[in-house]
């Protein structure tokens, strides 16, 4: 099959041949037919998450089976699927619990083994990580839930626990960013994007974002909590780094909830948080890690009924 190969951290990638892939046991080969590119994409290949190279990125993906291992139940060659990005094993106690996505022994495609920047994809675990696509929702569309969407779906339902009304800041409106923005106005917020980009903040803008406030604007933290009536409810650093973690957690009300979805790697150095702040107001502080194939149905239907439509940040 045809992937795109990086040979070494930094490296130009490369389109070529190699070795077709086969299911391993309880999972399936998957043919891909649309795949997303995502800035833990840029991560790996720079180096900060630990891959193997040569390497196959790709971790945001939907496509259809063409294999499938002996021990696999649910699933049949031809089922059009999608799947999270991280595959948990479907044997530990997190997974039987429906919380695959913290799996002490995951799977990620694109990261633990080769992923979907190629024809075909290996995935782990088919019946705990595999989710059907219903015919109306197109190839592109599921491949980009599989990161950002789902991501951003559960940083807002299954841990910020966000209510109607509430304020939420976004810092960056990048692909999770403009992904988060999207739901916590389907789900009745009121929402302030935060982004260094014009053009970004014009589009967070046209997905419904109440505010667009730039972040090298002067006196930011005040701009924000003027806009919010005393700070947001909710804020969510769809970044990753010590500067956007601060102005998350400096644009919140007291008793606030913080969400961190952007990667704060270590080759970076461990990232300054201000907790003097998060102490004295009585913060919540929560990392989201991506979402399960078991919490898919709310989000599937929302999107079935067209009060999500994902469609929108496809380019």
């Amino acid at each position: 099959m045809r992937a795109v190969v990086i040979d070494d951290v930094g490296g130009v990638p490369t389109v070529r041949d190699v070795p077709e892939p086969s299911a391993p046991p309880a999972g399936v080969v998957v043919e891909v037919r649309a795949t997303g590119l995502c800035r833990s994409d840029w991560h790996a290949w720079a180096g900060h998450e630990g891959v193997a190279f040569p390497h196959v990125p790709g971790h945001e993906l939907a496509g259809v089976i063409i294999e499938v291992a002996p021990e696999v139940q649910r699933w049949s060659v031809g089922d059009r699927v999608t799947v999270p990005f991280v595959c948990g094993c479907g044997r530990c106690a997190w997974c039987l619990a429906g919380d695959a996505q913290v799996c002490p022994d995951q799977q990620q495609p694109g990261f633990s083994h080769w992923g979907s920047f190629a024809e075909r994809v290996v995935l782990h675990a088919a019946d705990t990580n595999l989710v059907a696509l219903p015919d109306a929702v197109e190839f592109a569309t599921a491949a980009s839930l599989g990161c950002r969407f789902a991501t951003a779906y559960r940083a807002l339902v299954g841990r910020a626990r966000l209510a109607e009304g509430e304020w939420v800041t976004v810092v960056g409106a990048g692909g999770v960013g403009l992904s988060t923005i999207m739901i916590a106005k389907a789900l009745g917020a009121r929402v302030v994007a935060v982004d260094r980009n014009p053009e970004a903040l014009t589009v967070a803008t046209d997905l419904g974002a109440d505010h667009a406030v730039l972040a090298d604007g002067p006196d930011l933290a005040t701009v924000l909590t003027d806009l919010t009536q005393g700070g947001s409810h909710v804020a969510v650093d769809a970044v990753g780094s010590e500067a956007t973690c601060s102005v998350a957690i400096h644009s919140l009300r007291r008793r606030g909830r913080h969400v961190q979805v952007g990667l704060l790697p270590a080759s970076e150095g461990h990232p300054r948080v201000p907790m003097e702040r998060v102490i004295g107001w009585e913060l919540d502080v929560l990392g989201s890690h991506g979402m399960a194939a078991a919490d898919y149905p709310q989000m599937m239907d929302l999107i079935g009924r067209d009060l999500l439509r994902p469609q929108r940040l496809v380019e």
